[in-house]
């Protein structure tokens, strides 16, 4: 195959001028394509919407990590994949009974439950930024700890250790991961939640910890070990992706003015229906979805065979104008609640009723507290983190 013959490489880079849009090449492919990985594989892309849900609902593909196809993100995440398989790498029987060991969590009874202590925590941080000096980084001030307290709090992860937490889970999402260093921080927080599931096994509390060291690592269904690599799952994913969520809507809205307004003075059910477009919107997993064909079949009129991998593109999903007229507008009346954010099928992610109502919280609780928030620096000047696992901006200086 010539240079020119190749297929591009994947991921493609956003364009400069349009921070908050996929990268411009993905509107350019084929809506099933061949991509190049940094390991040379050349999985298939699949970018409509209507394509992406089927693709992801189809159990003909698989999440499996092992198999020999799968399109592996990078070096790190294939080394951790080797040694270290999440609920997000099993398919049924074993991902539909261990998924089932968290549902009860993560109802949205459980979540409306969760409200008010949320909200609580988010007062707490504005009542911070209110008595400091500005400007001041709000994700750093209130992106960040906001969902990394709720985690905690859920998982019963003392939040006293949340700086040993913070850098671990910083390690293991950056843009330029070292797979020698991701590895051990991985470690370091197995073997810290290990520690913690024996501790909450002997004196037990009100968190989803303590109730699987009891009704698992102590009936022996579960072994330490099972339990730190699904506590690390949680812990990483439910901090991480609402911490670049509130960072980078926010930044979304100060350049819409107009959308800003409309989110600031609206009530809390214009708030929920904006957070739905602000998740279509930006659909911040840079890492997309990615499975591996277990049997030949079709997607968009294309063959793919079995052992071949497969990327699901969600952003460009959730900017097909089939699904959402005028896609690349913010609009934060429009209903999108038929995003693919969070995915979909089985797969589809556990934490997303969690994530809707700290995003509401936050949103809500920010605007109305602070009706002059702005940003403290032109918004070209915004660093993004372009090759991390979940894209948002590294800072948000702002003041009111």
């Amino acid at each position: 195959m010539t240079d020119k013959a190749k297929p591009p490489e994947f991921p493609m880079p956003r364009a400069a001028e349009c921070p908050f849009d996929p990268a411009p090449e993905l509107a350019r492919q084929a809506p099933v394509s061949r991509v190049r990985l940094w390991d040379g594989s050349t999985p298939w892309l699949i970018t409509r919407y209507a394509d992406v849900r089927a693709l992801l609902a189809d159990p003909r593909v698989s999440v499996d990590v092992t198999w020999p196809g799968f399109p592996h993100t990078n070096a790190v995440s294939k080394a951790r994949d080797a040694r270290m398989k999440t609920l997000m790498q099993l398919d049924a029987p074993e991902h539909t009974a261990q998924r089932r060991l968290l549902t009860a969590d993560f109802t949205i009874r459980r979540m409306t439950a969760l409200r008010p202590r949320i909200q609580r925590i988010a007062d707490e941080l504005v009542d911070e930024l209110l008595t400091g000096p500005k400007p001041v980084d709000l994700v750093a001030a209130f992106a960040l700890p906001l969902p990394s307290l709720v985690i905690c709090e859920l998982l019963g992860v003392p939040y006293a250790d949340r700086d040993f937490f913070q850098r671990v889970a910083h390690t293991l999402v950056m843009d330029e991961p070292d797979p020698e260093q991701a590895m051990a921080a991985s470690e370091e927080l197995n073997a810290y939640l290990e520690d913690l599931v024996a501790a909450k096994a002997a004196k037990p509390a009100d968190d989803l910890l303590s109730r699987l060291a009891v009704e698992q690592f102590r009936t022996g269904a579960m072994t330490r070990r099972e339990i730190a690599v699904l506590g690390q799952l949680l812990m990483v994913a439910g901090h991480d992706t609402t911490t670049a969520m509130i960072a980078l809507g926010v930044a979304a809205l100060f350049a819409q003015p107009d959308q800003l307004r409309a989110v600031r003075d609206g009530d809390r059910e214009l708030v929920a229906n904006a957070v739905e477009e602000l998740l279509r919107y930006l659909s911040i997993t840079h890492t997309e979805a990615r499975r591996v064909a277990r049997e030949d079949l079709e997607i968009g009129g294309t063959l793919i065979r079995a052992g071949e991998g497969i990327i699901a593109v969600k952003s460009t999903a959730n900017r097909d104008p089939a699904a959402f007229p005028d896609p690349g507008t913010l609009d934060v009346h429009r209903r999108a609640r038929h995003h693919v954010a969070f995915g979909y099928g089985t797969h589809q992610c556990l934490g997303q009723g969690l994530a809707r109502v700290e995003l509401r919280i936050a949103y809500h609780t920010l605007f109305r507290r602070l009706p002059a928030l702005a940003p403290a620096l032109p918004l070209e000047r915004l660093v993004y983190k372009e090759n991390a696992v979940f894209y948002g901006v590294r800072e948000l200086p702002v003041t009111w």
